[in-house]
């Protein structure tokens, strides 16, 4: 069975077309529905709202959701999403599964949280680390689309050298489709198609591809993005290199992924 928790009737929808059972929840107030749960062999966890209390928000869901889930008759995967903002700025040298943490500060409770999940007992814990997620309606994209339709310069955040790790919603999916079939408990698995692309690069192409004058972006400071959309956005100053071809991909079937710049959804 698989079941799927969704703010948003037409999200419930699609997920009823999938051949999913969605069950109505706030991962704000776990208890309301935790009892709820059917008999599961999986749980993969991606929720988060970026509020300024989302780590109170993610320590009640855990509270609430590990014991039940290991209460549970058969032994239940519990894949738990990470994020390439908890590498920090890694420079030229790629951060693989096998790196230390450093993250931004305004996600720094997520490190204790997945290890907790790695630990927690009577469950299969496994922890997914997504790059920057691109998808054909845009995703991390979104904003420079915006902005480029709109006729302005597209904003970015830092310097035109600053490089992020890149994976299509599609790769990224099938990554954790496979992790669900094969990972190893207690296993982390970085999610990244491109190491690194320079957004000053991406911002252009998007300028070009809408004609957009001025083709060159607007650089704004990690402060500003900050003021504008909360102390997470810090992330996207962020220079990363990203992959997934560490020790953690070990026993994980091989994956091609997509190239942006093969992709035309991009």
């Amino acid at each position: 069975m698989w079941s799927g928790w969704r703010g948003l009737r037409h999200r419930a929808a699609k997920l009823t077309q999938s051949g999913a059972i969605p069950l109505a929840g706030d991962i704000a107030a776990p208890g309301r529905w935790v009892a709820a749960l059917p008999q599961l062999d999986a749980v993969i966890h991606m929720a988060c709202d970026f509020a300024s209390d989302m780590e109170a928000v993610d320590r009640r869901l855990l509270d609430a959701l590990l014991p039940a889930l290991a209460a549970q008759p058969r032994r239940v995967r519990f894949i738990y999403t990470g994020g390439c903002w908890l590498f920090g700025e890694t420079g030229d040298e790629a951060a693989t599964e096998a790196s230390p943490f450093r993250p931004l500060p305004a996600f720094a409770w997520m490190v204790p949280h997945l290890a907790r999940v790695l630990a927690a007992p009577g469950i299969d814990g496994v922890v997914i680390h997504p790059a920057m997620v691109y998808a054909g309606a845009g995703g991390v994209f979104s904003r420079f689309a915006r902005e480029a339709v709109a006729g302005g310069a597209i904003r970015v955040v830092g310097s035109e050298a600053v490089r992020w790790p890149l994976v299509h919603s599609d790769d990224l999916a099938a990554l954790y489709a496979l992790a669900l079939e094969q990972a190893r408990s207690g296993e982390s698995y970085i999610g990244a198609a491109v190491d690194g692309l320079a957004v000053g690069e991406i911002a252009r192409a998007f300028a070009k591809r809408f004609g957009t004058a001025p083709q060159a972006p607007q650089i704004i400071s990690a402060d500003a993005i900050a003021a504008e959309l909360g102390e997470w956005a810090r992330g996207r100053a962020l220079d990363q290199r990203l992959s997934g071809e560490g020790e953690g991909r070990v026993g994980l079937a091989a994956h091609t992924y997509r190239s942006p710049a093969r992709d035309r959804r991009a």
